[in-house]
């Protein structure tokens, strides 16, 4: 699996499992037939045709080896991974009598070829889709120029993709695809954690490289090639026991080893240099020798098969050590005669990390995957229904709260008498809107005296109306005395219907109109009564603009200036303020309404394989901070309102509030 790479110091690439065809499209198809519908599996037909090529393409991993494919590959990888999240959540697959049975996805281990697993299930297929993910993000890797520096940077950063491809591999999927009744060691939490740490390894070793080339201190040197060191001693760790301590080929084993002692030795080297500077010359000899053995026992415990270009770095790194611990040992001899300390006794060398795997979270998140959208498996539109309740529980309740809120600053201020107090002192009291429209009406039409014009039309036409129905009665009792002479008359020979039987319809309304006339008349002298007990009240009616007819609120006569105006300011910049907390209000449930039209979690649902009580915590969790915003604002304005209260005792004891509301102003 080593993969010799141009530069000085060679590193390993992964090669991407194998796998044998399998037929996604005649299974999936016949499912949505059986389950939805014909026509539903013609409105998907593109989406099961872009999945049919999605795996096509897969199996085609030998045809792959140019590094300009291997982007477009990657990009494969990623779409194929979210389209099986999409799959999974709507096409059950297992040996299930009623789940999609007759697909069997075949893999074949990436390192000891002849292995193979076979799983009726996703969890293989998708675990096998990221261990490539990881493998395509190494060759890539790979194929970078390390020999300068924009090389080295993007080399680390596809190591670092291939470390987090890995290390979503070990936290999501690869535990569900070992319980399977096939599997292969490859894609276990052991091989995929050991891989992040190796891909970890040599993103950090380019980041060594660059900070040599650009010349960093020795310290800082040390730092960063002892993190190198340590990421490959934990991979070495996790290749030493089992399952991976038969699987991997002896010069994997060896490169790992090897590349781990070379830079612990090479961290010994830098700290040295830094030890030397400052004449600490003592530890230097204990680090520099520290060194030299770790390469000459990782020499003779390690197995054969490690690249010559290793060796060769091997050699020149102890050539350097050997040469330094020289100088240093004859200095220590000649001029500081110190002890030197024993290796057992030196703290462990400080180490810095600038690498961390990639999070993949947002690459690989199949929230957004458009395919088989419209197909919505009875438990996920049951478990949205669920949650869109829980939204709206939340949104009524905190509705209820803001509308309360208003209602009680509108209560307590009418209560208070405020703003109109205020107003009454600045001579700005106006009307409310409505009431104000009604007086412009009334003025309009002449005021008081336009009034008076319209009672005595009211009085004309009562009279005309009372004269009408005087008359009809008359004509009606003429005409039924005629009829009735008539009658006697002739006898039998008067055929006409008889007069009470042709009027009777137009008595009753008659009736009914004499009834309305007297309870207009009625009506109408109680109006007159109230215009003339108000005759006082309404001439100010005939004051433009009407607020001039208005009272206002007097200073009182031994005025102290400064303290009313203290008082009136405070009182003001108060109401102000729950002005200000009122649009706030508006504002955070015009964005609970805003937040809610957006809240599509549906996407989420289908591709949760967890607990929903879970995505549902973690989701209504999102409407937390505006509640957080709404009590907030309440208990500001309840805080407020006492404020209020406390400065219109003040106002209203300062300037005589009861007597101008009794009205002795």
């Amino acid at each position: 699996m080593a993969a010799p790479s141009s530069t000085t110091n060679v590193m390993l690439s992964i090669s991407e499992k194998k796998t044998v065809s399998v037929d996604l499209y005649r299974p999936l198809r016949n499912y949505i037939i059986y389950n939805y519908s014909e026509r539903e599996a013609q409105n998907i037909e593109d989406d099961l045709q872009t999945l049919k090529e999605y795996r096509s393409d897969i199996e085609r991993a030998g045809s792959t080896d140019s590094s300009s494919s291997l982007p477009a590959r990657r990009d494969l990888l990623q779409n194929y991974y979210k389209a099986l999240c999409a799959v999974e959540s709507r096409f059950p697959i297992s040996p299930d009598q009623d789940h999609i049975n007759s697909v069997t996805f075949t893999w074949f281990d990436a390192f000891k070829n002849k292995n193979k697993a076979a799983q009726q299930n996703i969890h293989l297929e998708k675990a096998a889709v990221l261990f490539n993910l990881g493998a395509v993000h190494s060759q890539m890797g790979l194929g970078f120029d390390r020999s300068s520096v924009e090389g080295r940077r993007q080399a680390s950063h596809s190591f670092i993709a291939a470390a987090g491809a890995f290390a979503f591999l070990r936290d999501n999927v690869a535990m569900k695809a070992s319980m399977g009744s096939s599997t292969t060691v490859d894609v276990s939490v052991e091989c995929a954690g050991m891989l992040e740490r190796l891909m970890l390894a040599q993103a950090q070793e380019c980041v060594f490289e660059n900070s040599i080339a650009k010349g960093n201190t020795p310290g800082v040197c040390a730092k960063i090639s002892r993190q190198v060191g340590l990421f490959y001693e934990e991979a070495l760790a996790a290749l030493s026991v089992a399952p991976l301590n038969q699987h991997f080929d002896k010069a994997w084993l060896a490169h790992v080893q090897l590349k781990a002692a070379l830079f612990y030795a090479e961290a010994c080297y830098r700290y040295s240099l830094e030890l030397h500077e400052k004449e600490e010359i003592a530890e230097e000899i204990a680090r520099l020798k520290s060194g030299v053995n770790a390469l000459s026992e990782a020499r003779k415990t390690s197995p054969r098969g490690a690249a010559q270009q290793l060796l060769d770095a091997m050699n020149k790194l102890e050539a350097s050590l050997n040469l330094n611990l020289e100088k240093a040992m004859k200095e220590n001899d000649r001029v500081y005669l110190m002890r030197v300390p024993p290796a057992s006794s030196l703290s462990p060398l400080p180490a810095f990390s600038l690498v961390k795997p990639m999070q993949m979270n947002d690459v690989l998140d199949a929230s957004k995957e458009k395919m088989f959208a419209s197909l919505v498996p009875d438990n996920s539109a049951k478990a949205l229904s669920r949650y869109t309740e829980m939204v709206d529980d939340v949104i009524r309740t905190q509705a209820e709260k803001l509308q309360q809120g208003s209602e009680l600053a509108r209560v307590r201020l009418r209560e208070m008498d405020l703003p109109d107090s205020i107003l009454a002192l600045d001579g700005n009291l106006s009307l409310p809107l409505a009431l104000k429209e009604d007086v412009e009406a009334v003025q309009i039409c002449g005021g008081p005296a336009g009034l008076d014009a319209e009672l005595q039309q009211l009085r004309d036409l009562k009279r005309v109306n009372q004269e009408l129905l005087v008359q009809t009665e008359e004509h009606l009792q003429k005409e039924a005395t005629e009829d009735a002479q008539f009658r006697t008359q002739f006898g039998t020979r008067w055929t006409r219907p008889q007069s009470t039987t042709l009027t009777k319809n137009l008595l009753d309304r008659l009736n009914r109109f004499a009834a309305n006339l007297k309870q207009a008349a009625e009506s109408d002298a109680r109006i007159e009564r109230s215009v003339r007990d108000h005759a006082a009240l309404m001439s100010i009616l005939d004051r433009h603009p009407i607020e001039s007819a208005l009272p206002t609120l007097e200073r009182p006569i031994m005025s102290l200036d400064a303290t009313e105006d203290a008082i009136v300011g405070a009182l003001k910049q108060s109401l102000r303020h729950l002005e200000t907390l009122g649009a706030q209000r508006a504002g955070l449930e015009d964005m609970l309404k805003e937040m809610k039209r957006k809240d599509d979690i549906l996407p989420k649902l289908m591709t949760s394989t967890g607990s929903h009580e879970d995505l549902f915590r973690k989701e209504i969790a999102k409407y937390d901070h505006i509640c957080e915003e709404i009590a907030r604002n309440l208990e500001a304005q309840e805080q407020l309102l006492l404020q209020i209260q406390a400065h219109n005792e003040e106002f209203a004891s300062i300037f005589s509030l009861e007597d101008y509301k009794g009205g002795d102003h």
